[in-house]
């Protein structure tokens, strides 16, 4: 039997990971048997450059945890050996980064998240990891905008081109108005 400082310390670790878990936007369920400790390695890199916690803990532990965010269902898909990316700010990455070692690794699989405190299976979080970036996303919004600005102004100057007249320039101050140099 445990003695209560070893209960005490797992009370905390179990508490700690049910911290992060509620203050993070989403998180993903790996089975992470058979990745190579060189895959491992660079996979662990790659989420903490992007600034995601991945916990490899006993799943009764990491089921406690989820318990406390009222996650339960969570609990059915922990048996084996499994790992949780707890995602920072970016709720999509840990799905994008988890998902390009599945597509390599045959024995390595997403088998479930979170995402905003609730439960989701392997198919939303694959569907996420295919969510262009924050970065592209923006682009394309203001790709978007530019395009009927640009149409406009190619529109106008057809206009003025098949008239046959320039648009007219700003007018310049008469000479007489500039202001004499010393």
């Amino acid at each position: 039997m445990p003695s209560n400082k070893i209960l005490e310390q797992k009370k905390q670790i179990v508490a700690d990971l049910a911290e992060a878990i509620k203050n993070s936007p989403a998180g993903v369920l790996v089975k992470y048997q058979g990745i190579t400790v060189e895959n491992d390695t660079k996979m662990r890199k790659e989420l903490r450059e992007a600034g995601i916690k991945y916990v490899v803990m006993k799943n009764t532990m990491t089921g406690r945890a989820c318990e406390m965010n009222g996650m339960e269902d969570m609990k059915s898909y922990l048996n084996g050996m499994t790992a949780l990316a707890i995602a920072g700010q970016d709720p999509i990455a840990p799905a994008k980064i988890l998902k390009s070692y599945a597509d390599k690794i045959e024995s390595f699989q997403i088998i479930a998240g979170y995402l905003d405190g609730k439960v989701v299976d392997e198919q939303t979080v694959l569907a996420l990891a295919e969510i262009p970036s924050k970065e592209v996303l923006i682009a394309k919004l203001l790709g978007s905008i530019r395009s009927p600005l640009y149409g406009l102004a190619y529109a106008l100057q057809a206009i003025v081109d098949k008239d046959g007249e320039a648009a007219p320039a700003a007018e310049e101050a008469p000479a007489e108005a500039a202001p004499a140099e010393a």
